[in-house]
């Protein structure tokens, strides 16, 4: 009777989308993400860069709009994607898509105020956004010959993203 809920929770890991995010602006991460101790507790929930006013600030993955408006008189926007994660953006200057909208990967959403926080939940839990930038893995059996060289491997789809990662102070 164990072993049903544990196989259930491993077909819904293996079947949830496989999403391959990017970093939302190319400016250099100016903080890390530092895990509060508690709820209350002081730390940095996600990561900050060192944008300039202004600059465009684009989805980190497909998703849609779930939030778009002030928060202590400061904008912010929030999207939520289909592996059940939710990536936050603030503050911004500008918003450039509303509440409802469906976004693509590398879409234009606001403009930075400033310094960007980007932050990344599943559920009410805060994640570290530096762990879901770069190359989805993908894991494929594949057939190699026994005699001569293995054929080259297929490039990761996030190879673009994997280059265009910022450097971090």
């Amino acid at each position: 009777m164990v072993l049903f809920p544990v196989l259930l929770a491993v077909v819904a890991a293996i079947s949830a989308p496989r999403i391959c995010y990017q970093h939302p602006v190319t400016a250099p991460v100016a903080e890390r993400f530092d895990a509060p101790a508690c709820r209350w507790c002081p730390g940095n929930r996600g990561l900050d860069y060192a944008t300039r006013f202004g600059e465009t600030v684009r989805a980190a993955g497909p998703g849609r709009v779930v939030f778009a408006g002030p928060v202590a008189g400061r904008r912010w926007l929030t999207v939520a994607h289909a592996d059940g994660l939710r990536t936050s953006y603030g503050p911004l200057a500008a918003t450039l898509v509303r509440s409802g909208t469906t976004v693509s990967a590398g879409q234009a959403i606001g403009r930075a105020a400033g310094r960007l926080h980007v932050g990344v939940r599943r559920g009410e839990q805060y994640l570290d956004p530096a762990t879901i930038f770069g190359p989805a893995v993908q894991l494929r059996p594949r057939l190699v010959p026994l005699d001569g060289p293995a054929p080259p491997r297929p490039l990761p789809r996030c190879l673009a993203a994997e280059r265009s990662r910022p450097a971090i102070r």
